[in-house]
This record gives structure tokens, sequence and C-alpha cells, in this order.
């Protein structure tokens, strides 16, 4: 289950929050956690027989954790809460590297680092591993909206 700091810092909830725990915000980089249940679901439907957790899951753990670090550096210069500039939502997916499978009890390494920031667009890069090991790589561009 998610902890505090990450339901109060950003819109998504179970089922399709992807992040449990953020180890660590620095600069303009995050590292953060998920454990994948045993139980989840999509595995009754996604390769039944040899459970895979979907690459876009995957992708969408960085895109949180993204998220999550644009509010944290929004605050750090003087927003006090999302609604004063907008939630960062993500505009475009500039390319997905998958390099391994993630299974049911593996635990996601999840980080997201700010590559440049545009006016109201961020482009952020980020990984998912495993044991150490990359899963994905994925670049993408978030933007504010609403506020």
């Amino acid at each position: 289950m998610a902890d505090e700091f990450i339901l109060s810092r950003i819109p998504h909830r179970p089922p399709f929050l992807w992040l449990d725990r953020v180890v660590e915000i620095s600069g303009e980089s995050i590292r953060a956690e998920k454990l994948v249940p045993l139980d989840l679901d999509i595995f009754q439907g996604h390769y039944p027989d040899y459970p895979l957790m979907p690459g876009v899951l995957l992708c969408e753990s960085v895109f949180q954790a993204g998220a999550l670090l644009i509010g944290e550096l929004m605050r750090g210069e003087g927003s006090e809460s999302r609604s004063e500039e907008g939630m960062p939502v993500l505009t475009r997916i500039l390319g997905a590297k998958f390099k391994r499978e993630v299974r049911p009890g593996d635990t996601l390494e999840i980080v997201a680092k700010l590559v440049e920031r545009m006016g109201p667009a961020w482009l952020m890069k980020g990984s998912v591993r495993v044991g150490g090991k990359v899963a994905v790589q994925v670049e993408f561009a978030c933007a504010r909206k609403g506020g």
C-alpha cells in the first residue's frame, strides 16, 4: 500500500497506483519502489500460464514517479499545491525499451529524472529495475494541465 507522502502528492489511487514508497528525492531525480502483488487481477488474463507484468504498467510506474518529482520541484519553486499551477500530465512517450520480464512478487526499483524543462513542459527519462537489472527504460514528456 502506498504511503501518505505519495497519496498527498499525486491523484492516482489503487488499483491504478504503481508506487508504494519513495526511497529518495535528490536534486532532479526520484527513486521509488513497488511490490508487484502475487494476486494482481491482471495476471489472470496477461499470460495466465506464465504471468508477466504488462510493459505499459511498468512505464506507468515511471510516469507516476515523474509526476511526483515534478510536483516536488514545483513546491521547491514556491507552489504550495498542485492546483496552483496544474497537475503534471503525460503528453508524449519518446521511446521505451523493454529489456527483461517482470513477474509476480518482484519489487520494482523505479527511477525518474528531469532531463530538461521548457516552460510548462518537462522532458524526463526513467527506468524500472528488478534485482538491480534493467527491465524498462523510457523517455517521456509531461506538461501542466488545469490549475
